[in-house]
């Protein structure tokens, strides 16, 4: 891999280029290029260097994770509809059955966790085990295959590809966000606007009535404590999931770079990418797992009353 120099890339910059999501977004006129140059009108465009992509600011799109989301949450769509279509009791396929059991699983999950009823927390629940595993699961490719063959699609030898979604903060964000705005949306449909106003102004601490002028002090502090906790869990939710693979990406990216440190450190730089490999396995679905266990809490949670408590 070359720098925009046509230098070799240090280690510092190999690692740097692995960890560039492929941004599109605004330069404003005044700021600047990758060679220092002033732009002098507003340009929407690639970002050819962290430096573009951090003046590009908040209204910017990682083309590479919105399209690999995408991909394969189509790739989910069609299997498992094409695996209900043709789904069978004389003789099943291999797929049917694996189908089949990761449902089953997800189904006895649900029923464990949540006490309600509802259509949407069990399909929920699949949907996010499945797509956040195979999110994961591109953690698993070599790092520079991808990465390369964009290069040599593209033409451009310098373009950003991160393959892994999970490793981008803001898909993990956003679909932790997602959840909590569906808990919300729940909350207030379940309790009423006023139940779950009472619900963060009311817990933990509420006087008796004997003793109702108390709550003037605890109100507040309820609903301080209330509102952190609540907005605790989907940033939790996000950044659990988003730091272990980014760690994880880290330390494939660090291996491969033994591979360029002739035979002896790349025949070991093979065995660790193997170890490595078959640990991160139990990474990436344990991950998927804590995910979709979490949704389906805080999905509970949102159907939970608290009125019989006073």
């Amino acid at each position: 891999m070359a720098s925009e120099s046509g230098e070799a890339l240090t280690t510092t910059g190999y690692i740097q280029h692995h960890l560039q999501n492929m941004t599109y977004g605004k330069l404003s006129a005044g700021a600047k290029h990758c060679d220092g140059s002033v732009v002098e009108n507003d340009v929407w465009t690639l970002a050819h260097c962290s430096e573009e992509a951090a003046q590009m600011g908040f209204n910017a799109f990682h083309l590479d994770t919105l399209g690999w989301s995408v991909v394969l949450g189509l790739i989910f769509s069609f299997v498992f509809y094409r695996v209900a279509k043709n789904a069978t009791t004389d003789k099943p396929t291999g797929i049917q059955s694996f189908v089949e059991l990761i449902v089953d699983f997800v189904n006895t999950t649900s029923q464990e966790l949540f006490h309600y009823k509802s259509r949407l927390v069990g399909p929920l629940g699949l949907t996010i085990f499945c797509w956040v595993f195979l999110m994961n699961l591109m953690d698993l490719v070599p790092v520079d295959w991808l990465p390369h063959a964009a290069a040599v699609v593209s033409g451009d030898s310098h373009i950003f590809f991160k393959v892994v979604p999970t490793t981008d903060p803001n898909a993990t964000i956003g679909m932790s966000f997602t959840v909590f705005g569906m808990m919300i949306f729940f909350s207030c449909r379940e309790k009423g606007v006023w139940g779950f106003i009472k619900e963060l102004t009311c817990h933990p601490f509420f006087a008796p009535k004997e003793k109702w002028y108390l709550n003037i002090l605890l109100i507040p502090i309820n609903t301080v404590l209330e509102t952190i906790a609540l907005v605790a869990k989907p940033v939790s939710l996000g950044l659990r999931l988003f730091g272990n693979m980014y760690a994880g990406e880290v330390i494939f990216i660090l291996i491969a770079i033994l591979f360029s440190l002739g035979l002896v450190f790349g025949v070991m730089g093979g065995i660790l990418q193997w170890a490595w490999a078959v640990f991160h396995i139990l990474v990436i679905t344990l991950q998927a797992f804590i995910f979709m266990v979490l949704t389906i809490v805080y999905m509970g949670m949102a159907f939970d009353s608290h009125d019989e408590q006073h």
